[in-house]
């Protein structure tokens, strides 16, 4: 319809305006956050969680991306390691609207954006030089420091956006942690935010995204041997969510 063509810029710009007047908001208030909890918090877990609503605040100020979270997060206070696909820079809006803190793998430049950059290094989160082996051994023991003390990791393990939606290859560094550490894996598939805002630029438009949250995977007892055979079941699970065909996870009712 004509009117929706008119309606979609303007309401995007306000959206962008909100963004913008959230962005310069929410480092400093992370800051505050961290120094009253870093005395009984170590972990960052409130600092975290705090940060997590920036994007929170993003994802829902474009009223044309209708979100969807299908399955639950896992009962207990266990951590795991999260892996999920990645179609677009939403991706990681929409993910933070599931109500669990967890520090995420991200590239190092993106810590070096002015305000949203410094909020991910206030928020714990862990920086990855892609191709840099050091880096990756340094974000390996940093991810696994977390899972120890009882903190959630998260990893886009086709370790970057794709082109057009389609489900890229896995690779074995989210998988390998998980054994090594014998923490369980949970796998996400998000469907939607491609679209939402495709890679390449900022330009957002409508969509409805659906964030399924699947059965998690257990780790423990397995060796390295078989770390290739989970990442393919996993990437096989969030292939056949993505379709449709595999069930979120559903809580079980207490007798």
């Amino acid at each position: 319809m004509p009117y929706v063509r008119i309606l979609v810029p303007v309401v995007a710009t306000l959206a962008y305006a909100v963004s913008l007047v959230a962005l310069v908001i929410w480092p400093p208030l992370t800051l505050i956050v961290l120094l009253v909890t870093w005395p009984f918090d170590r972990n960052r877990l409130v600092a975290g969680r705090f940060y997590r609503y920036l994007a929170v605040v993003w994802s829902r100020s474009f009223p044309f991306w209708r979100i969807r979270i299908e399955g639950r997060w896992p009962p207990g206070r266990g951590a795991y390691v999260v892996v999920a696909n990645h179609q677009s820079f939403l991706d990681i809006f929409v993910l933070c609207n599931i109500p669990h803190e967890m520090k995420w793998v991200a590239k190092r430049e993106l810590f070096k954006i002015p305000l949203f950059g410094w909020g991910l290094s206030l928020a714990g989160d862990i920086s990855l030089d892609r191709g840099d082996a050091a880096s990756a051994l340094k974000v390996m023991s940093k991810a696994r420091r977390y899972l120890e003390s009882g903190m959630s990791v998260m990893i886009f393990p086709e370790g970057t956006r794709s082109e057009d939606g389609t489900l890229l290859p896995f690779k074995p560094g989210a998988f390998k942690l998980a054994v090594e550490t014998g923490v369980p894996l949970l796998p996400i598939a998000v469907t939607g935010t491609a679209h939402g805002m495709p890679k390449g630029g900022p330009w957002v438009r409508p969509t409805r995204i659906t964030v399924r949250i699947l059965e998690p995977l257990p780790t423990e007892g397995l060796s390295s041997g078989n770390v290739r055979k989970l990442r393919d079941d996993v990437r096989d699970r969030i292939a056949r969510a993505i379709d449709g065909s595999e069930p979120p996870v559903r809580m079980k009712r207490s007798s």
